[in-house]
């Protein structure tokens, strides 16, 4: 079924395009060359687990992949032999009909915006995967293939997870499953014993950079320059982390928190007070919610950074990330002072870091 442009999705960052718009596909060439290789032999998996990171290009790799197959079914065509990549050309039916979820050979399995109660469902509903086992029950695709499109396994509950895994038990000739999972390790053992594991890496900030621009925008003033090259470099790896960037408000207090956080164990009082004051209050939900993820995607590399040092150097930065996320969940669940919060925070990591480094 088509997607209504004015419908909200759950797979579709605000201010970004949706990945299934994307033509080109940034830092990811050992993944497709891969699934390139793959195809064009003559065992080609008919399920595939793309795994990684959140924001690292799964989702529109899944779009692109799908394109190519569908616009090439016969894996020993000369086009297919020949290719150098998946890319398909965007004014192609395929892409046009994919672009718009309008192609009758490709099965979208999603969280859906419900209409009823004009909200988003935190998981995706077990009768949509059963919809996804009728399909392929159906009669033969257009050339043949069937394609389905999980974004992403993490919303599937049990029902669900066990109604996907009995399609892909038994999957029908010429049936793609293209899974995408930010937690592969999390999935089912027998959905992944029965998928090909096809890993994405996190992203050099160039890579995010160029991703950035290349992506289609809606009509508007293109992103500054500047601002891409900022957001990129504080996006952990990530085009979904730098799309959420693209404000000059929110980044500013990335790299405000960035920079007293690398300060540390050195700690400046007058300016985390400066910080705890740009937080509090409801009128300052995402700067918090932004500050929040800064702390942790930063304690996160200092952790990995100390990862061969010892259990006695990793051991203060464990219980300091238990602890961080204790009093932050505390927080927001009894709507406690935020300012108390932050100040709490700094002085909890400059103490681990500095124990870390002694011990």
């Amino acid at each position: 079924m088509a997607q209504d442009q004015d419908v909200p999705e759950a797979d579709r960052l605000d201010g970004a395009p949706h990945p299934r718009m994307a033509s080109a596909l940034v830092g990811q060439s050992a993944a497709e060359t891969a699934f390139l290789d793959a195809y064009r032999g003559g065992r080609f998996p008919h399920a595939w687990i793309l795994g990684g990171p959140e924001g690292v290009g799964k989702a529109t790799f899944a779009y692109r992949a799908a394109r190519f197959v569908l616009a090439h079914p016969d894996q020993r065509s000369p086009d297919v032999r020949e290719a150098r990549d998946l890319a398909t050309p965007p004014g192609s039916a395929v892409a046009r009909r994919v672009a718009a979820l309008a192609h009758t050979s490709l099965f979208v399995v999603r969280r859906q915006w419900n209409l009823e109660k004009k909200s988003m469902p935190s998981q995706i509903p077990v009768d949509l995967v059963r919809k996804a086992v009728s399909f392929f029950g159906s009669t033969a695709g257009e050339g043949g293939w069937r394609v389905c499109i999980v974004d992403c396994a993490e919303d599937l509950n049990v029902q669900g997870a066990n109604a996907l895994l009995k399609v892909i038990e038994e999957p029908p000739p010429k049936s793609l499953f293209l899974i995408v999972s930010h937690m592969p390790g999390r999935l089912l053992p027998t959905i992944r014993s029965r998928c090909r594991l096809l890993g994405f890496r996190t992203l050099r900030p160039a890579d995010i950079g160029r991703a950035v621009r290349s992506a289609p925008m809606d009509e508007g003033e293109a992103p500054d320059a500047a601002l891409i090259d900022r957001a990129a470099a504080l996006a952990d790896g990530s085009v979904r982390g730098a799309y959420k960037l693209m404000d000059e408000g929110l980044l500013a207090i990335v790299e405000h928190v960035r920079a007293a956080l690398d300060r540390l164990p050195a700690l400046d009082w007058k300016d985390a007070h400066a910080i705890a004051e740009g937080l509090a209050g409801k009128a300052n939900d995402a700067a918090y919610e932004t500050a929040v993820e800064t702390i942790f995607a930063w304690l996160g590399e200092q952790t990995a950074a100390r990862a061969g040092e010892g259990a006695r150097r990793l051991a203060p930065l464990a219980e300091v990330w238990d602890k961080v996320a204790r009093s932050v969940r505390e927080t927001d669940t009894y709507n406690l002072d935020r300012r108390a919060l932050v100040l709490t925070l700094f002085s909890d990591l400059s103490d681990a870091l500095r124990a870390s480094r002694a011990a």
